[in-house]
């Protein structure tokens, strides 16, 4: 994709070097944080890293950066799985970093609302809000380093989605620089806004294609009286839902995470971070983590549905938080296994997402047909059930390393992106559910996506960003 990147001149990058003055960029080979893959898959490159300090900076950066048709590729955490951060075949690619835009600009409580720049760190806004007795639903193991801009221009999903929706469903307003450099703001905490075309959520989830998201007013929530916690062990996944949909009957939307493990991914994460420790003495397939948060009582009431699900058989096993520390013990065991997949070599991360109702079939198939490509390939499979988001780590054998494993089966990742994506597209499915397109899957959505979308998709790009500047190279070629 060398080619969606012009060389930029002296000039301009002389310009660009005085728009944000000194300290506000980085040479291109003085800057490797930012070319980094958080699955250590590839490296990325470019030729300048500009830092803005406000809104009116990226402005004049992306109005001279349109003059001379080069790139940009926004950049917010750098947490992005499918390189839609980074140009990884050209370093003509000047990287717009909004790490130092990081303000909360204001914080409306009668409205419940706060408005934040987008460099702010998602854990951030999470502690601001919780000081002053309110709460931001979207919640992801990366909330120490993600931006609220990237979770914008991505649409994250995270734990919360079965009760608060994706990011998209969070914003209220919008502000941004459009590829011409103008800036469009409209911040206003309005909950009905109905003036046409809805440029917020065109924004929302285009990955820096349409625009630098600089800043977003996002829906706070009341915080809940009480939060109750519980790890359950199951048969299958499809006992799951059924237990979901047993407990929901008492606790109605306060359902909050729904978060499915196996007893494979329980081992992998305890083994690769011993001080946590496995909820029960004894193995059981699957496992779901449920979490609910509502008026005093809620705990109460979760009981008693768990009672009614031991009854039914639904439920094996079960354990329940009895202090914050083992509600975070708990968490820790969901949090911490894409790490514990990246230490013990998964080649293959997906993230595809199905009807609710066919995803217990769909792991079923999909690990018929992964076992198939090669018998002894590990799976550990998990997600967010409540919102049919499930994502498949395979690994190699045991006893056989990542990179032995690949160099002695060289088309062996493809073999299985490709039997995954194929069984998620049977069952109705998407081949992304909260990771987007980025430079990684265009090929994938070029086959998958349809004639109407993809005209669709190249023909908005074409009007609002006619010199392909903004991430040239990511979601459509």
């Amino acid at each position: 994709m060398s080619s969606c990147f012009k060389q930029p001149d002296e000039q301009l990058l002389s310009d660009l070097k005085t728009i944000v003055g000194d300290g506000g960029w980085k040479p291109g080979n003085d800057a490797s944080r930012y070319y980094e893959d958080p699955r250590g898959r590839f490296e990325g490159s470019g030729c300048l890293v500009l830092l803005p300090e406000n809104t009116q900076q990226v402005s004049d950066i992306v109005k001279r950066c349109n003059e001379s048709k080069v790139g940009i590729v926004p950049y917010g955490g750098g947490t992005g799985v499918v390189a839609g951060q980074m140009s990884i075949s050209s370093a003509n690619a000047i990287v717009l970093s909004l790490e130092r835009m990081n303000q909360v600009r204001e914080l409306l409580l009668d409205d419940e609302v706060i408005v934040a720049e987008a460099g702010c760190i998602l854990e951030n806004i999470h502690e601001t809000a919780t000081n002053h007795g309110l709460m931001f639903p979207l919640s992801m193991a990366s909330k120490g380093s993600c931006s609220i801009g990237g979770n914008l221009a991505t649409n994250a999903g995270g734990i919360q989605v079965v009760r608060y929706g994706n990011a998209r469903d969070l914003c209220l307003g919008i502000e941004a620089v459009l590829p011409c450099g103008t800036i469009y703001s409209d911040l206003s905490p309005l909950r009905k806004n109905n003036t046409g075309y809805d440029l917020r959520h065109l924004l929302i989830g285009s990955e820096g294609t349409l625009g630098v998201i600089t800043a977003a007013t996002l829906a706070l929530k009341p915080i809940d009286a009480e939060t109750a916690t519980v790890y359950c062990a199951v048969s299958s996944p499809a006992d799951a839902f059924g237990l979901y949909k047993q407990v929901r009957k008492h606790l109605g939307n306060s359902i909050s995470a729904l978060e499915l493990m196996s007893q494979f991914g329980l081992e992998l994460v305890t083994e690769h971070f011993p001080a946590l420790t496995k909820p029960f003495a004894e193995n059981h397939d699957w496992y779901l983590l449920l979490e609910a948060s509502g008026p005093l009582g809620t705990g109460d009431r979760l009981e008693v549905a768990l009672a009614e699900c031991f009854e039914s058989e639904i439920l094996l096993d079960a354990v329940v938080a009895q202090s914050k520390a083992q509600q975070d013990g708990l968490w820790d065991l969901r949090e911490n296994t894409p790490e514990a997949n990246r230490s013990a070599g998964a080649f293959c991360n997906s993230d595809t997402s199905v009807p609710i109702s066919k995803v217990d079939a769909f792991i079923k198939l999909t690990t018929e047909k992964v076992k198939g490509i090669h018998p002894d390939l590990r799976l550990n499979t998990y997600g967010h059930i409540g919102d049919g988001n499930i994502h498949h780590n395979v690994l190699p054998p045991a006893g056989i390393s990542k990179a032995d494993f690949i160099a002695e089966n060289p088309n062996i990742v493809e073999a299985v992106r490709m039997a995954i994506n194929e069984t998620t597209i049977a069952f109705g499915g998407s081949i992304s559910a909260e990771h987007g397109i980025g430079r990684l899957k265009i090929q994938d959505l070029e086959l998958y996506g349809g004639e109407a979308k993809l005209k669709s998709l190249r023909s908005i790009k074409a009007a609002m960003d006619p010199n392909n500047i903004m991430n040239p190279g990511a979601i459509v070629a």
